[in-house]
């Protein structure tokens, strides 16, 4: 039976990636929605599904962190994962679809909530913006702020994995820092009418396939500060990369609610992994995810693992789709079509098939 992934907004629902791709559930706002009520449907996924992992924004208003507090409260369950993420909306949607995929292999639900925080460093998200006078998520120089003044200004700003912003169309364009690693691109557009993604990234960042696009969430203006927007994530598409790169990171076990982590904190109950757990902990699953970015065009991006949880998953030789039945279905949030760097930063290389990750090494 797959861990339930569940969202703070539709925002974060995109199409699936196959038939085989688990739905999320969504989880209504606080104001339309009681509390009563926002327990009952807590309880009703856990009734169903065992565990929820539960994705929500660091940009998210108050109230919403607030209820999902309470409810977890209430239900005095340990089997609820709240998972922040710093992504923006459509890097974070991005994020919330590769956790579906892996739900319906046999991964824990413990790992599937470490799993976001090492997922979230593959996925390069950023923008084209007219201005970036109101950006404040991402670091802005004075010199940015001053060039936004001029008149058809734009910017690409990468927020992730590593901050970035560059002018574009002046001399000597810089190239926003790319992944190291075969991609595909995902691009929803604003209010900025541009082209840049597609003639520019494509090419600079060696993108596999067509560029697909997809409706702009709602949050994304205001995120980025503006609705002069067109935003673009670049992510890992295969599921078989994905399992690998998972199954490569050394595993333990949480010494206060027992649960299987990754990383250097339980994603459950997030008490952090202790010395001594990271010595005599045994590894487990080294996964081949050098070899599964065969198509890679040089060492990935740092690694930063997370929490886990469930002390006794099923294990494989590859990703094995759940039986259980999938959570009701949510709209996405629009048809998916297809179409069609300041200083590099430093790079780590993914892990040599046989070895396994030391989680005091993970930041």
């Amino acid at each position: 039976m797959p861990t339930a992934i569940a969202v703070t907004s539709t925002d974060l629902v995109l199409p699936p990636t196959d038939p085989q791709t688990p739905n999320a559930a969504v989880l209504p706002a606080p104001e339309t929605r009681s509390l009563d009520a926002s327990v009952a449907d807590m309880q009703q996924l856990l009734t169903r599904y065992g565990s929820v992992v539960v994705v929500c924004p660091t940009s998210v208003p108050a109230a919403v962190e607030r209820r999902l507090h309470a409810v977890r409260a209430l239900l005095e369950s340990d089997r609820i994962a709240l998972v922040r993420t710093d992504l923006p909306p459509l890097g974070a949607a991005v994020l919330v679809r590769q956790l579906r995929q892996l739900a319906a292999c046999d991964f824990s639900p413990g790992v599937l909530a470490s799993a976001a925080r090492l997922l979230a460093h593959y996925i390069y998200a950023g923008a084209v913006l007219g201005s970036v006078s109101r950006l404040d998520r991402v670091p802005v120089s004075l010199s940015s702020h001053l060039k936004g003044w001029l008149p058809g200004a734009h910017f690409a700003v990468l927020a992730g994995p590593t901050p970035q912003i560059v002018r574009l169309g002046g001399a000597g364009d810089q190239r926003l820092a790319g992944p190291e690693f075969g991609t595909q691109l995902l691009v929803a557009r604003g209010q900025l009418q541009t082209d840049w993604p597609a003639t520019a990234l494509v090419p600079a960042w060696q993108i596999q396939g067509p560029v697909q696009e997809t409706a702009l969430p709602e949050a994304s203006p205001g995120w980025w500060g503006t609705g002069k927007v067109v935003e673009f994530a670049a992510y890992l598409p295969d599921l078989q990369v994905l399992y690998q790169l998972v199954s490569s990171v050394r595993r333990e076990s949480c010494h206060w609610c027992g649960m299987e982590l990754i990383g250097d904190r339980c994603g459950f109950c997030a008490a952090p992994l202790t010395a001594s757990t990271a010595l005599t902990g045994p590894a487990h699953g080294a996964g081949g995810a050098t070899q599964a970015l065969g198509a890679a065009r040089g060492p990935a991006a740092a690694l930063d693992a997370a929490p886990a949880l469930d002390a006794a998953p099923v294990r494989g030789d590859g990703p094995v789709r759940g039986a259980g039945p999938a959570l009701d279905a949510v709209p996405a949030r629009g048809v998916t079509r297809a179409l069609g760097t300041a200083p590099a930063h430093a790079a780590r290389p993914l892990p040599a098939p046989g070895s396994a990750i030391d989680p005091r090494t993970v930041p």
